[in-house]
């Protein structure tokens, strides 16, 4: 092993050298090989990728400094790569490499390597210039009320839009790298002293078992790392805001912040969680109170009301009152299918132009999707193909299914109400009754990093319930404030 190690060492003659890493970056037109003279006479090689290096620094900052630079001093003559560190070059991100799998990654990573002759192993001087999209609103999480920056696809910008926000030593960030051909980085973020550091080394030992070749976005690693994968329920929560994040490390919790993604996850998360939006801390407290109220009527009803709608006009025509169940009664009389066939083919299509709209052009999606809705539904009342009871029902259900902060919950509700629709068709109320409690069952017993994902509601916990439930005034919440471990 110590004889591979050595044949993989910059041994400092640069013909030598250079022959090697053109052999490494064989056909990658993209990587530059740039030669110059150094110390008067003394050959020299700059090895860079183009597209991801600031050429401009590169001219001023590297090839004027080195080529006009002399001899080092006596005591620097052995070691010319310490010299142009210490004495040369202005760059405040340098590095010394000395085998070339190492020289090879950080010139992947944007880096600028520097090869002298006779100078055993090179430098890596950290001039990444890529360009990336700038700080914008999210697309997914929009607010009335609170900061309008979201995450983008840089790393760093992303650390930093946590770091101005949390600005203490406390808030510690730790460095990964998955992926064995996309070599992705990244950051693992916490608050020390108040996440629990059970939960951080539970997050870092899963992220470093992940055997991937390619990881492109956090949802490649939010897939590998959750508790039970066979759940529908998304057990760590997807944001693209800062603030939310930031609130987040307040409470305990770790920030997985991936590269080439502008969507953090957040471990572990609730399902209370899930329905929360950070807008909720910015606006009066009872109004705030009030909407999350409003989101968990919502929520229910996306998840049951076509179901109860199928169960009773099926099996429990007697609940309704006659008036209405003569409306209903008429509506459908020219129509050939049952409620629950009838209720598939409106929900089926309803999920569908939703799903064109998201995929089509942005300036014509929104507008496709609600003409489609209007046509479609207006043209299937008039052949007789469904009622028009019923597209009231699905577009109150395709109503109530946006009010979801988190998408991905939103996703799991949508498409778990089919099944129920169909125990509804069976089975009527106590079909649905008894899905229902099915579902609570997997929620109680499931675990995010060990911790309840239905907490507070099982185990319950009256104060955090009545902080899930409503939202406590900041002028109660400082004088109840909760230490780390409760």
């Amino acid at each position: 092993m110590q004889k591979q190690n050595d044949e993989t060492m910059i041994s400092g003659n640069l013909h030598q050298d250079e022959t090697r890493f053109r052999a490494i970056f064989d056909r990658c037109d993209d990587i530059v090989f740039r030669s110059f003279l150094i110390f008067g006479n003394n050959e020299g090689l700059l090895v860079f990728m183009d597209g991801m290096a600031d050429e401009k620094r590169i001219d001023t900052e590297l090839l004027q400094p080195l080529m006009s630079c002399s001899q080092p001093e006596e005591e620097w003559i052995d070691d010319a790569l310490s010299y142009l560190n210490y004495k040369v070059l202005p760059s405040e991100k340098i590095e010394i490499q000395t085998h070339e799998d190492q020289a090879a990654e950080a010139v992947l990573d944007g880096d600028v390597l520097i090869l002298v002759d006779g100078a055993p192993g090179a430098l890596s001087i950290g001039m990444t210039s890529l360009k990336t999209r700038s700080v914008e609103e999210p697309a997914t999480e929009p607010v009335i009320r609170g900061p309008r920056d979201g995450f983008t696809e840089s790393l760093q910008i992303n650390v930093t839009l946590i770091r101005r926000r949390l600005r203490t030593p406390k808030l510690k960030s730790e460095s990964l790298q998955v992926g064995a051909l996309s070599r992705t980085k990244i950051v693992v973020m916490y608050v020390e002293g108040i996440a629990q550091q059970k939960i951080i080394d539970e997050v870092m030992a899963r992220i470093q078992k992940i055997r991937l070749d390619m990881v492109l976005e956090s949802g490649y690693i939010e897939e590998l790392i959750m508790d039970n994968r066979f759940s529908i329920f998304p057990q760590l929560l997807t944001t693209e805001r800062p603030d939310r994040v930031t609130a987040s490390l307040a409470e305990g919790r770790v920030a997985i912040i991936v590269d080439n993604t502008p969507f953090s996850l957040i471990a572990p998360a609730t399902f209370f969680e899930m329905l929360q939006s950070a807008e909720d801390y910015n606006q009066h407290y009872i109004v705030a109170s009030a909407t999350r109220w409003l989101r968990l009527w919502l929520s229910f009803s996306a998840l049951v009301f076509p179901s109860l709608y199928i169960a009773i006009t099926t099996m429990h025509q007697e609940m309704l009152p006659e008036s209405l169940l003569l409306s209903i009664a008429s509506s459908r009389e020219a129509v050939p299918f049952p409620a629950i066939v009838e209720a598939f083919l409106m929900e089926l299509a309803f999920e569908g132009l939703r799903e064109a709209g998201i995929r089509l052009p942005r300036p014509v999606g929104q507008a496709v999707s609600i003409v489609g809705a209007l046509v479609i539904g207006q043209a299937a009342v008039q052949a007789g193909l469904v009622s028009a009871s019923l597209v009231i029902v699905v577009s109150f259900t395709g109503i109530a299914s946006f009010i979801f902060p988190s998408y991905s919950l939103g996703l799991s509700i949508r498409y778990l109400r089919f099944p129920l629709m169909i125990i509804a068709g069976t089975l009527g109320l106590y079909g649905i009754l008894i899905a229902l409690l099915a579902v609570l069952v997997h929620l109680s017993k499931l675990r995010t990093f060990g911790e309840p994902y239905f907490a507070p509601a099982s185990p319950i916990n009256l104060r955090g319930l009545k902080d899930a439930l409503l939202r406590v005034p900041w002028w109660k919440r400082a004088k109840t404030r909760q230490t780390p471990t409760e």
